[in-house]
């Protein structure tokens, strides 16, 4: 049987979880994910976890922060005044916002701390600083 090598395209279920084993993201109630390796579109773990497996192999990898969103880092919060913010939006800790650079292209936020006349923005992803498990399950190498 044939192995995944750098450069497949392959299509994979997947179940990701933190170690306490709550489930982040899962494929198994939708089609399997499609990616071509080595393109940068997965998490370095993720891509490295999928080489050498087989059609219908399953495995379970443990992906250290290292290799999924990296450390938490201190340079992506931001405080803002409240009157910043659009009038209909009431930030809440939690809630997830959307800013827009001066190009046009947009980034996620995620308010961190509310307090009296500003607000914390923390423009990590939500799993930076976070060691990840994914159930992988090989369904086809293209």
């Amino acid at each position: 049987m044939s192995k995944v090598k750098a450069n497949d395209t392959v299509r994979v279920h997947y179940t990701g979880k933190l170690n306490d084993g709550q489930v982040f993201d899962s494929s198994l109630d939708r089609d399997p994910l499609e990616v071509q390796l080595g393109q940068g579109s997965l998490i370095p773990g993720f891509e490295q976890g999928l080489i050498d497996m087989e059609v219908n192999e399953k495995k379970t990898v443990t992906i250290p922060k290292e290799e999924a969103y990296g450390e938490v880092r201190e340079e992506l919060f931001h405080s803002i005044k409240k009157e910043e913010l659009p009038s209909e939006i009431t930030p809440e800790v939690g809630m997830g916002l959307v800013a827009k650079n001066p190009d046009g292209s947009e980034y996620q936020l995620r308010v961190a701390k509310v307090e009296e006349d500003h607000v914390v923005l923390d423009g990590n992803h939500p799993l930076a600083g976070k060691d990840l498990v994914f159930d992988l399950e090989l369904v086809e190498i293209k």
